[in-house]
């Protein structure tokens, strides 16, 4: 199931950075740590240019501190980037963000050279309630809904340091599944744009694959391995007391069950991916994209009359 979410403000916050960006110095990206990799934002990188970059594992408290430090280590290991995690309980969070963000532009400072910093990520990643605990007062819109913050704002971090807050932007199109999935399920991807029966069980595959001990505490469950994913998502239904008339399993409620349950983490600290995992999963997305072109240029080239219609085949297991 391919999940798209790209609504008309973040055509508009497309087209500001693309201008802001020009006169910033360094670039933080919010993550969320239960997805770092997935909620990564290749438009952000291509828009940005190679400048220094701040990545931020939001939400570190939520996640699975062995697979933090694993993604911690794997972005710190990119030229001109710094990684840290970060979450609710983090004092003086400010003063983390201003250092790094010296470090990465050592000739940026004092009133003459002020630090121009740009902070993006992901709807629903808790940017905006990050700008509020740096201010100290309430500055930018919270709440539980992706695509809160509509407009560009600017923020006097330090003397010398204006921070530039933009409303939360995927990107046009996001080719990688499993990202989609991931996304939609930590609350990122507007409720419209997927359906929560689907995305509850890429859930419930990635909670299986790393945690099968939570998912059958937290159920009740035994003997997992045997079932496939909608059958767990309907012994869930079962155990949680989703069920309608004559015995029926309501499959919707079920999936709503797992994914707040994830979201409030009453399965415990989850991460949901891993750099390599990732890695697999884009390359996998890039030979698909490119069988899908070299088929759109056969079939527009079998209509223009230049060339006979032999279409490349389809599937994972095509050359």
């Amino acid at each position: 199931m391919a999940i798209q979410w790209f609504p008309g403000h973040m055509h508009a916050t497309r087209k500001a950075l693309e201008e802001r960006i020009k006169s910033i110095h360094v670039v933080i990206e919010m993550l969320d740590a239960r997805l770092p990799g997935s909620s990564s934002n290749p438009l952000l990188a291509q828009l940005a240019q190679g400048k220094p970059a701040l990545k931020i594992l939001n939400k570190q408290d939520l996640a699975d501190p062995a697979r933090t430090e694993e993604w911690l280590a794997h972005f710190n290991a990119q030229t001109g980037t710094r990684a840290i995690g970060l979450d609710a309980s983090m004092k003086a969070p400010a003063r983390r963000l201003v250092d790094e963000c010296r470090l990465l532009a050592p000739n940026r400072g004092g009133m003459a050279k002020p630090l121009r910093v740009l902070i993006c990520g992901i709807p629903n990643v808790g940017k905006s309630t990050l700008i509020n605990t740096l201010m100290g007062k309430k500055a930018a819109k919270t709440g539980d809904e992706p695509g809160i913050t509509k407009n560009e704002q600017p923020l006097q971090l330090a003397s010398d340091v204006i921070l530039y807050d933009t409303p939360g932007m995927l990107w046009p199109r996001i080719n990688v599944e499993e990202s989609g999935l991931h996304l939609a399920a930590s609350g990122a991807v507007g409720r419209n744009a997927f359906d929560e029966e689907e995305v509850a069980l890429g859930l419930l595959a990635s909670l299986r694959r790393h945690y099968p001990q939570a998912v059958a505490l937290r159920y009740g469950m035994s003997g997992l391995d045997a079932l496939p994913d909608d059958e767990v998502l309907a012994a869930v239904g079962r155990k949680r007391g989703a069920v309608m008339a004559g015995g029926r399993i309501n499959l919707q409620k079920a999936a709503e069950i797992v994914l707040n349950d994830f979201r409030a983490t009453e399965l415990g600290r989850i991460t949901l991916e891993t750099p390599e995992e990732l890695a697999a999963w884009a390359a996998r997305a890039t030979v698909a994209d490119a069988k899908r072109e070299a088929r759109k240029a056969a079939i527009k080239a079998g209509k223009a009359g230049r060339a006979p219609l032999i279409l490349p085949p389809e599937g994972d297991d095509a050359p």
